[in-house]
Parts: C-alpha cells; sequence; structure tokens
C-alpha cells in the first residue's frame, strides 16, 4: 500500500474546531489528519459555503456520503473531489478508521443545512448536545483512533472538549449566525431568561441576552474543564497540541467574558498577543 506524501499542515480557516496537523503533531500522523480534516472541510463548505440553494446543497452532501460509502467498501467514488477521497480512503485502510464517525459530521452538515433552511432552533440543551455529538465529537475520537488511545475515559472527555470547542464556536460567533439564519441558544433557555426571540433577531443585547450568553458560557467553560484531564492520557507531542486546543477555547470563554457576553455585535478571536498566557496555562495543566 502507497503511504500519502507528507502533507503541510492545513490551515485554520472557517471549520474552526477542528485541531491542526500543526507542527506538534506526530510527523508519520500529519498526513492522516490533513486527510480527515480535507474531509470535514469539503463537506462544511458544501453545506455552507456560496450560494447554492438547500436542495442543492443536500443533493451534494448526498453524493458527498456516496462517496465516502465507495471508499470505505474498497470501491471506486465518482471524481467530483479526488483530492478528497484519494487520500481519505488510504488512511480509512491503512488505519481501520471507524467510518461512522465520519459519517457522522455528515448527518450533522445536512442538519444544518435544513435548519438553516427553515430558520429553525434547537428546541432544548439535549437536541443541541445531540447535534455536538455528531458535528464535533467524531473529531476527537479519530484523533484518538490515530493516537492509538482507546480508553473508555479518554473517549469520555474527548466527547467533553469537542463538545466545548463546538459551544464555544457558537457564542463566539452568536450575532454572525442568527444573520444567517442559524439559532444555537436553545428554545427552552430562552424562554427561561426571559429572551424573546425578536430581540435576538434583532440583535439586541438586552440584560436578558446578556445573562443567557453567559449561562451557556459558564456550560461550555465547565464542560471543557471536565473533559481537560484527557492531556495526559493522550502521549507525547499530540498530548502538548491538546493542551493549546484546550487553552485557545478557554481563553476565547475569557474574551467573551471581558467583553460582557456582547458576541451579538463583536466576535472575539485569538491573536498572537494571546499566546503567551495559553502556553504558559498549557505548562500547569
Amino acid at each position: 500500500m502507497n503511504r500519502p506524501a507528507p502533507a503541510s499542515p492545513p490551515p485554520l480557516t472557517h471549520y474552526e474546531n477542528f485541531p491542526v496537523a500543526s507542527w506538534l503533531c506526530p510527523p508519520k500522523l500529519r498526513a492522516p489528519i490533513a486527510a480527515i480534516y480535507g474531509f470535514a472541510r469539503t463537506a462544511d463548505d458544501i453545506a455552507d459555503e456560496g450560494q447554492a440553494p438547500a436542495p442543492q446543497r443536500l443533493d451534494d452532501l448526498a453524493a458527498y456520503r456516496a462517496d465516502l460509502a465507495a471508499v470505505a467498501g474498497a470501491q471506486t467514488p465518482s471524481t467530483r473531489w479526488p483530492e478528497v477521497f484519494a487520500p481519505l480512503r488510504a488512511v480509512i485502510q491503512e488505519f481501520k478508521l471507524p467510518v461512522p464517525l465520519l459519517a457522522d459530521l455528515l448527518s450533522a452538515f445536512e442538519q444544518d443545512v435544513t435548519k438553516s433552511r427553515d430558520r429553525a432552533g434547537y428546541a432544548d440543551r439535549d437536541e443541541l448536545l445531540d447535534y455536538c455529538r455528531r458535528s464535533a465529537n467524531p473529531v476527537g475520537r479519530l484523533l484518538l483512533h490515530l493516537y492509538g488511545v482507546r480508553d473508555a475515559s479518554a473517549l469520555v472527555r474527548s466527547d467533553r472538549i469537542c463538545t466545548a470547542l463546538q459551544l464555544i464556536n457558537f457564542w463566539q460567533d452568536l450575532g454572525l449566525d442568527i444573520a444567517r439564519g442559524r439559532f444555537y441558544l436553545p428554545h427552552q433557555d430562552c424562554a427561561v431568561h426571559g429572551v424573546a426571540q425578536e430581540d435576538l433577531l434583532a440583535l439586541r443585547q438586552t440584560p436578558s441576552v446578556t445573562k443567557l450568553i453567559a449561562f451557556h458560557v459558564d456550560l461550555a467553560r465547565s464542560t471543557m474543564l471536565k473533559g481537560s484531564e484527557l492531556v495526559h492520557q493522550v502521549p507525547g507531542r499530540a498530548g502538548w497540541e491538546l493542551r493549546l486546543v484546550v487553552q485557545g477555547g478557554l481563553r476565547i470563554l475569557d474574551k467573551i467574558e471581558a467583553m460582557n457576553f456582547a458576541t451579538l455585535h463583536k466576535r472575539p478571536k485569538l491573536s498572537a498577543r494571546d499566546a503567551p498566557a495559553m502556553l504558559w496555562r498549557s505548562l500547569w495543566m
């Protein structure tokens, strides 16, 4: 079997919750991680980029899913995405990747398309966390599979970190997502906190909205911290990369809090100035 040539680390673009194959990643795993990242990034583009209508996006995702099934079954995929499925087929074969985790990612992207089309939200936290289970948790489990980490406690902690990263991305991008027809604040929590849907649609940062965002920021932080012991279960350089991923997520939460949770109007982001604090905190995890 020919192994794919080592890939350059892919840039961190709009598929932001995917840990990148950085220089801290073991060199032998950079190409496999890049192949998984390319699969997820391209599917996310199909679901989210450009001006295609929802039916076209869903048709394209169905074709993409068919190509995944083809390479998983050692069959020939279509010629539409050779840059994705040629390296992915090699990684599936060499590392025995659990293909259902890749399929879960597609189901989440399909759900995003339908929810955006219908301008629908999430009834409650359970429904939102089920989305995270498919949109984010497979990433961590796929990486643990590559690292050879199989411990049940590691999988649980990985799920918590990945769910937290997904939630952090929601609250970081809250105003941008609402403008695009994506509503991630659960309806039940909005009702409990007295948040009116029209205020969210108008991007009005009322005191009730601020309290609701603060509540969810606290949940995301506690979820991340519950999973953070995973950094001691992932070996070598990959464990250090994970420390930075965790600290990056926590740093975004700090920034949201510092701006009084006003993410309806401003998107906080990391910069080079955040690196020293993240590195220092990583050392003490």
